[in-house]
């Protein structure tokens, strides 16, 4: 029985119910044949942007943790759980006959391909080793090192004041009734475990008059060509704690260490990963960002998806490319289980299959492949016994069969019009 987990639309005849996933059966398999596989894949655990003396070492009296790597780059643990998480992928695409055991495929049948920061070439070279590890993988980058590729940073290419006006806009929507303030307001709640994990009161910033908790009502938007989103006010600095923080869980086994001596509960660990989630929800999912940003990237993957001697793909980028690609294919809105971040987990996968119907037809599934909290903590070993997570996403509009399969017809008119949007940004 094939035993790669999915979950599908709904309960059929083709699948078994195995806790809170589902597996494809062999009747499945009877109907459908895996013809390719493309990856938008997020880098695994990397040490926090900013080092020793930022504002991070300034806004809690406690040690953090002390990395393996520099800032910024891929640490021993997230090389590991990369390797791990290829090791699985290689198992399933053998199971499903569209690889062999330690393949050595042809030079086009195979691309990776990366931003070129450390932290993303590094995650797809142990992917690589773990996925096809007597192939000598040579990870495809286009730069310097430490510098950002066109196709993977998320930047405006065309901005002007309609179009500023337009963001904004959208953005004070997701603040609702009061806009630009509700973006802060929003993480109230959040932000009080946040202050009180970081001992922020105690703090060097708050001794010195500085910094004494996160504000609600500060949050801006900067919007410029040739630069990312950005933002400037309290939940950019509650961002970077969020951040550093969830990274120090999965790296830190000790929970009370980990916590800077605070007894928390996932929950609690939950609302400070969701200081990040918003984060990036509010700088790259507004529909008329995420086209923007996402453009040259949405543009690489359907080549990718229509290139015929390709069978697998793997690009490697960030949350902020899975984040903005899913909002400008107007997935739905989801939340993932048995994860800390519910968005773009750490070394998360945006996954599309490529499938051949029985019927001749061609169809395909999205779904975000993802290592648990625990598996991701425990440094858990991956395989068809052992799975990540696999959770489908849905786009709005579409309607999956009763396998669960888009057909590939609509997912190309998405994709298209996701493209095509970018042009029909005000000029």
């Amino acid at each position: 029985m094939k035993r790669y987990s999915i979950l599908l639309l709904c309960l059929c005849s083709l699948t078994l119910h195995v806790g809170a996933q589902l597996k494809r059966t062999e009747a499945f398999h009877a109907k459908y044949e895996l013809t390719k596989v493309v990856i938008l894949s997020r880098h695994n655990i990397r040490s926090p942007l900013s080092g020793n003396g930022s504002a991070l070492s300034r806004i809690t009296p406690h040690e953090w943790f002390r990395w393996s790597s520099a800032p910024s780059e891929l640490s021993q643990r997230g090389g590991v759980l990369e390797t791990m998480m290829g090791q699985y992928f290689r198992e399933w695409l053998v199971e499903e006959g569209l690889m062999q055991e330690n393949e050595r495929p042809d030079k086009d049948e195979v691309r990776f391909y990366s931003n070129s920061m450390q932290r993303t070439i590094a995650t797809a070279q142990y992917f690589s080793s773990g996925f096809l590890p007597v192939a000598n993988v040579t990870v495809e980058h286009h730069f310097s090192v430490g510098t950002m590729d066109p196709v993977f940073k998320p930047q405006f290419t065309m901005v002007n004041d309609a179009y500023c006006n337009l963001v904004r806009r959208e953005v004070a929507q997701m603040g609702g009734e009061h806009g630009m303030a509700g973006l802060g307001e929003s993480m109230q709640a959040n932000y009080k475990v946040l202050e009180r994990m970081l001992d922020i009161r105690r703090s060097p910033a708050a001794l010195e008059g500085d910094t004494t908790h996160f504000r609600l009502d500060d949050t801006d938007i900067i919007i410029e060509v040739g630069e990312e989103p950005r933002m400037r006010g309290a939940l950019k600095l509650a961002n970077q704690a969020s951040d550093a923080l969830i990274l120090q869980y999965y790296e830190e086994e000790n929970d009370r260490k980990a916590g800077f001596g605070h007894k928390l509960k996932v929950r609690d660990w939950e609302r400070i990963a969701q200081v990040k989630d918003w984060y990036g929800d509010v700088l790259f999912t507004a529909p008329s960002v995420a086209v923007n940003v996402a453009h040259p990237l949405l543009k690489c993957m359907w080549a990718e998806l229509s290139l015929p001697s390709r069978k697998f793909t793997f690009l490697c980028g960030h949350d902020s490319n899975i984040a903005s690609v899913l909002a400008a294919l107007e997935a739905e809105e989801y939340s993932l289980p048995n994860s800390i971040e519910k968005k773009t987990p750490i070394g998360s996968k945006l996954v599309i299959e490529k499938w051949r119907g029985s019927d001749g037809r061609e169809y395909a599934a999205l779904n975000l492949v993802y290592q648990t909290t625990a598996q991701l903590r425990s440094l858990q070993m991956m395989g068809l016994e052992n799975p990540p997570m696999i959770f489908p996403i849905r786009l709005k509009g579409l309607s999956e069969n009763a396998d669960g399969l888009y057909p590939l017809s609509e997912l190309r008119e998405r994709f298209s019009l996701a493209i095509s949007a970018y042009d029909a940004l005000p000029r």
